[in-house]
């Protein structure tokens, strides 16, 4: 995996705000996923220990726990930064945007699996997303909501717990 063209296109999915704080958590996300490409022990190790430095102050510094092993794809955005926290099991599919209050997770550390996202999903403020679920593509899950099943694609998810509503059908029935 290249490391500077992923940095560039990060960069312009910030509209070039090299001061957005979310974009200094792609550049420590981007290091630390080149650095298993580093075949050499003796050159990988203090990358990894440079990694984990700057990993942590990030964490210190924006409030967002974001680690490389987490799988992204094209375009992610975090779109305001605190009081984010992301499992490294967690993956994203492209175009994906999180904000402030966030959590995508696992719902218990005895079955460490996380959420699958898809394409277009839009995370609002304060969501939490946990366990073993699959997030459809063009979803949008609303500020505060608490999603702990499956979403299926062309959706809204709302409430607490979330209540799923089919953008082109309205509510869905259980």
């Amino acid at each position: 995996m290249a490391l500077f063209p992923n940095l560039s296109e990060d960069l312009k999915t910030y509209g070039g705000d090299w001061g957005a704080q979310g974009f200094w958590v792609m550049i420590v996300y981007r290091f630390g996923r080149w650095r298993y490409t580093i075949r050499n022990p003796w050159i990988r190790k203090p990358c990894s220990f440079l990694y984990k430095f700057l990993y942590k102050i990030i964490q210190i510094v924006t409030g967002i726990e974001f680690p490389c092993e987490v799988e992204i794809g094209r375009n992610f955005r975090i779109d305001h930064f605190s009081d984010i926290v992301v499992s490294g099991y967690a993956r994203f599919g492209d175009n994906c945007i999180i904000r402030n209050g966030v959590t995508v997770g696992l719902s218990h550390t005895a079955h460490p699996v996380a959420p699958v996202m898809g394409n277009n999903v839009d995370v609002g403020v304060g969501a939490k997303i946990l366990g073993d679920i699959t997030v459809g593509d063009n979803v949008v899950i609303g500020a505060n909501a608490v999603v702990i099943r499956d979403v299926p694609p062309d959706s809204v998810a709302v409430g607490i717990p979330a209540r799923i509503i089919r953008k082109d059908l309205g509510p869905e029935t259980e």
